[in-house]
């Protein structure tokens, strides 16, 4: 991205705005965000007043809304957006459904977990039909300002949801009772083998599988350590209701084994999934 180049976020909650945070000093940022008090602290030329004037003028636009309001700002940008490269972080939406009701735009879809919000998280990226192998090799180098990247096929989207995204969730969940000083050790003897065996069962590599656990366990350490809030806390904000990390918490709270947990997860995953 060169410096005259303008990277669109249209929504600026707890992802948009780590990813917004991290990224200004690479790139010219603008926001659309319906929420005022989100937006409160920016600067007044960062922030754009429609979403037709952010799509006008950003070379790159970042969906960063949840799943549930995506209908609303697909149908709203429709049209404006075939200059763009169009990137998606919901979860769940397939690179397809977004060119069905987009057109032929170029699409990569994303699945970064909370740990961007200290540079330490997984980044999960996939290419749609229209995207260039340049398109996805520019996001890799955007992301990897956030934490580590992994190019995957989309068909796995799923599996990282509930490793990598859900995962998280699950290290905070067994270390909340846990003293900060047994943390390393438990991720290293426990955590990330075990994480790494349910990843290769969801279908990654041995490779993939132990970069994604390795990554995930390290992400969650450095956000407990980071921002020092319990891990109950930052538990309850992986978990959204009728999520993949509710799922999965579900599971794990019923019969104590992480594999049954990503299982969960993974299913839960394919039944929020849009065709």
């Amino acid at each position: 991205m060169t410096g005259n180049s303008t990277l669109g976020i249209i929504g600026y909650g707890n992802m948009g705005s780590a990813l917004g945070e991290r990224w200004r000093s690479r790139s010219r940022i603008k926001v659309f965000e319906k929420d005022a008090s989100r937006i409160a602290a920016l600067a007044p030329e960062t922030v754009a007043a429609t979403l037709d004037a952010l799509c006008a003028e950003a070379q790159t636009l970042i969906l960063a809304v949840k799943p549930q309001d995506l209908d609303s700002v697909l149908t709203r940008i429709k049209g404006s957006v075939g200059h763009a490269l169009v990137v998606s972080i919901a979860a769940g939406i397939p690179t397809a459904y977004l060119e069905k009701r987009l057109g032929p735009v170029r699409v990569v879809r994303a699945m970064p977990n909370l740990a961007v919000r200290v540079g330490k998280g997984t980044i999960a990226l996939c290419k749609g039909a229209y995207a260039r192998e340049n398109d996805v090799a520019f996001m890799q180098e955007l992301f990897a300002l956030l934490g580590r990247t992994l190019v995957i096929e989309e068909r796995l989207m799923d599996a990282v949801t509930a490793v990598s995204g859900s995962g998280p969730g699950f290290f905070f969940e067994l270390v909340q009772q846990m003293p900060d000083a047994e943390w390393d050790a438990f991720a290293r003897n426990s955590f990330i083998p075990s994480l790494t065996v349910c990843a290769q069962k969801a279908g990654f590599s041995a490779e993939q599988a132990g970069l994604l656990a390795a990554a995930t366990a390290e992400g969650s350490i450095g956000l407990l350590r980071q921002t020092g809030m319990p891990a109950a806390a930052l538990r309850d904000q992986v978990t959204s209701r009728g999520g993949t990390t509710e799922a999965g918490l579900k599971a794990l709270r019923e019969n104590g084994r992480l594999e049954e947990a990503v299982k969960a997860a993974v299913k839960r995953a394919g039944e929020l999934a849009r065709t």
